[in-house]
């Protein structure tokens, strides 16, 4: 620590050489000026590696330039929103690019959605137009004609792929592995043809602004009904200028002239993924290896078995799944430079394990949907796991807070209160709970409580919120509760987190029977048409009555107590 810092920055001391206390937000005059430059300085580089084929910067400009022409040609404007449901495909940085270049607002969609969960989203974002994958075309079919939709296009697994590779790969998804339910979608268009159809029109520049909205990302909040944060190209902007601020000193670790690369295996809907690869990764003028379905751990380590790569970012759950599996040893882990950890919170074995096998530290960070997503990070020069989440990132103020909103001296716990540019703006359409979301000086109340140290490192030590967190996903109680509680066979019921080897945590429901002939499997058959696969029940309990408080609230607390004393009965 060369320098000693005091006042309200005092982790400003515990920084690496070399990074900076702030950021220069003045750099461009928006994000889409950021993008634009990068996309300019890369031409000749390759952006995307999938499935085997290469995808260049100058491929990823010319066809985001066509999608933003037929956007605006199809008369979407400045402010509309436009739904994103897809998985890691290069079709959806393309997609997210166009959609910015248009002026219009993504809403990124959770391709495992329901049709129930798809609708709300759809109708409370107001979004206008869709780009969808068609192996989840069928989904938008069951809820189309309750939305505001009118632009469709559809995208094959194989689009941005060469020739024969992509008449091939779209035969195998669509023939032989059957993953293209029946749909009718009238009206819509392929993706291919969207870009197409364009070609050599001139696309008029649609001026943007710091301060203009650009993603509508959803988050269930205290109250698990889902709504959107909302991001600004600001909040965006500055989280890309933090982040790579902040790693500044391990980009230093890549030898000269060698581009860096990014491994993406988290999801791309997700804003883990979203600023800190697809966005970042732009302003590295990186590669990145696009992972369609990381759950397939085999297929995953066999690309990186193929692949030299130097960046990471994981969650708890995907760090343990690659270190237990046989062919973990199959990859050259020698190149990688930096391993995130972030989405929920990485175990000190699993940090452990993952260092001795691979020589590098788990580089654990925080942050949430409204805070675009990175509010802290641990040092990338540090040499072994610490436990934290970290510092606060340049440009940012981290307090900790007691119940009155009072800021707490190091050492105390507290709510963790976060400001700074990549705050977002507030929740979309949602007056009174943006203004509850903040303390009267403007900080973010994230719900978490933690304890800052005297060098300034943020250590998690409870949620204040109920929510479950599966394998980096957040699962709110009131909504599965909401659902399970319309079967007419149910009274009541109760949705808690519990430890799971594998997801971190997984949801256990503790149902109140209606119907004494109700059973299990039918209550696993109405979650399973009605929720994502990560939002469904491990475990299932039937009680005849539920903990109360005197005016009638169900005490989550008191059956976590329960499950944590005496193993359930299903």
């Amino acid at each position: 620590m060369s320098q000693s810092y005091t006042g309200d920055r005092p982790w400003l001391g515990s920084y690496p050489p070399g990074v900076a206390a702030d950021i220069d937000l003045d750099a461009y005059s928006s994000l889409n000026q950021m993008i634009d430059d990068c996309l300019s300085k890369n031409a000749g580089r390759i952006a995307y590696t999938f499935m085997g084929s290469s995808i260049g910067y100058d491929a990823l400009d010319a066809a985001s330039l066509a999608l933003a022409a037929w956007m605006h040609r199809s008369g979407l404007r400045k402010g509309d929103r436009i739904a994103l449901m897809m998985p890691n495909v290069p079709q959806y940085p393309v997609a997210v690019i166009a959609a910015l270049r248009a002026g219009l607002i993504v809403v990124n969609v959770n391709p495992l959605y329901t049709a129930r969960e798809l609708e709300h989203q759809l109708r409370d974002s107001g979004a206008k137009a869709i780009v969808i994958l068609e192996n989840f075309a069928h989904t938008l079919a069951q809820c189309l004609e309750r939305t505001a939709i009118e632009k469709i296009v559809l995208a094959g697994m194989g689009d941005m792929l060469g020739g024969f590779k992509r008449v091939l790969v779209d035969f195998v998804v669509r023939k032989v592995r059957k993953l293209v339910p029946p749909y009718q979608l009238p009206g819509a268009i392929r993706f291919n043809d969207a870009l197409s159809s364009v070609q050599g029109e001139p696309r008029a520049p649609i001026a943007t602004s710091l301060d203009d909205v650009c993603v509508l990302q959803y988050t269930g909040g205290t109250t698990g009904i889902a709504k959107g944060a909302t991001l600004r190209q600001r909040n965006l902007l500055a989280n890309v200028l933090q982040c790579h601020e902040w790693y500044g000193p391990m980009i230093g670790r890549i030898p000269a002239g060698e581009q860096p690369v990014q491994v993406c295996a988290l999801p791309l809907y997700h804003i883990f993924a979203f600023t800190t690869i697809m966005l970042l990764s732009l302003r590295l003028g990186a590669r990145v290896i696009l992972i369609p379905n990381a759950r397939d751990i085999e297929s995953l380590l066999k690309e990186l078995s193929a692949s030299r790569f130097h960046i990471l970012p994981g969650v708890n759950t995907l760090f343990n799944a690659l270190l237990n599996h046989r062919d973990f040893r199959q990859v050259d882990w020698s190149h990688l430079k930096l391993a995130i950890g972030g989405g929920m919170s990485v175990q000190k074995s699993v940090a452990s394990r993952w260092q001795e096998a691979t020589g590098c530290v788990i580089c654990e960070g925080y942050g949430l949907s409204e805070t675009a997503p990175t509010a802290s990070c641990n040092p990338v020069t540090a040499s072994e796991f610490s436990g934290s989440i970290g510092l606060p990132l340049p440009s940012t103020w981290i307090k900790c807070v007691d119940g009155e909103g009072r800021e707490l001296p190091a050492g105390e716990s507290g709510e963790i209160v976060i400001k700074g540019p990549q705050v977002m703006a507030g929740y979309w359409e949602r007056d009174d709970e943006s203004a509850r979301a903040f303390t009267s000086d403007g900080y973010f109340r994230t719900g978490d409580i933690g304890v800052m140290d005297p060098s300034g490192f943020l250590r998690i030590n409870d949620r204040k919120k109920d929510m479950i967190l599966v394998s980096g996903f957040n699962v709110y109680p009131n909504e599965i509760e909401a659902v399970v509680g319309s079967m007419p066979e149910v009274l009541e019921c109760a949705a808690i987190g519990i430890p799971d080897p594998a997801s971190g945590e997984a949801v256990k429901l503790v149902v109140v029977r209606r119907d004494a002939a109700l059973g299990e499997d039918a209550v696993r058959r109405f979650c399973r048409e009605n929720l994502t696969g990560y939002k469904q029940p491990r475990v299932i309990e039937f009680r005849d009555e539920l903990p109360k408080s005197q005016v009638g609230k169900i005490l989550r607390f008191k059956l976590r107590a329960d499950d944590a004393t005496s193993a359930p009965a299903c």
